[in-house]
């Protein structure tokens, strides 16, 4: 992406986390773009605080990964954040996975605002408060070229 990002989230790789073949397994790219979905929900105040004082929280409803690079052992990994597309209930999150100066993995998460009915007791998609909903609106950019793909096989 050419804009810069809303938010990052680094951390190690473990040793734990790596393969047969000596590499990142693959849950654990999912894993470390779940804490950098995190640290978007928390940029735009959807954190912690939030979801304990509503009950409402993001609840992802679709996942594309795309793996581009092996990751080693001990590599920092860095994902980049930023909120590509929006509606009323919906959030479309791209995250690009970096280790070593290299793009490794994308991910793009859409994600839908529930209300978990701890008040009314039916859990629901509401829309999100006009504070967070303003917050989506200032961090907006177009998607890049690589959102919305497909997987296809031949030609």
């Amino acid at each position: 992406m050419s804009q810069s990002p809303l938010c990052t989230w680094s951390e190690p790789v473990l040793d734990e986390w790596i393969d047969y073949n000596g590499h990142l397994s693959e849950p654990y790219y999912v894993l470390v773009l779940g804490h950098a979905t995190d640290e978007v929900m928390d940029t735009i105040g959807l954190g912690p605080a939030y979801r304990e004082s509503t009950g409402a929280s993001l609840y992802t409803v679709e996942a594309h990964v795309r793996y581009l690079d092996q990751v080693g052992p001990g590599a920092l990994l860095e994902a980049r954040s930023w909120v590509i597309g929006a509606t009323g209930k919906l959030l479309w999150i791209w995250h690009e996975l970096w280790a070593g100066g290299t793009l490794r993995a994308t991910e793009e998460i859409l994600g839908l605002h529930v209300d978990s009915g701890t008040v009314s007791g039916q859990a629901s998609s509401s829309p999100f408060p006009d504070e967070v909903a303003a917050r989506i609106q200032s961090a907006l950019v177009p998607p890049g070229p690589n959102a919305s793909r497909s997987i296809r096989v031949g030609s």
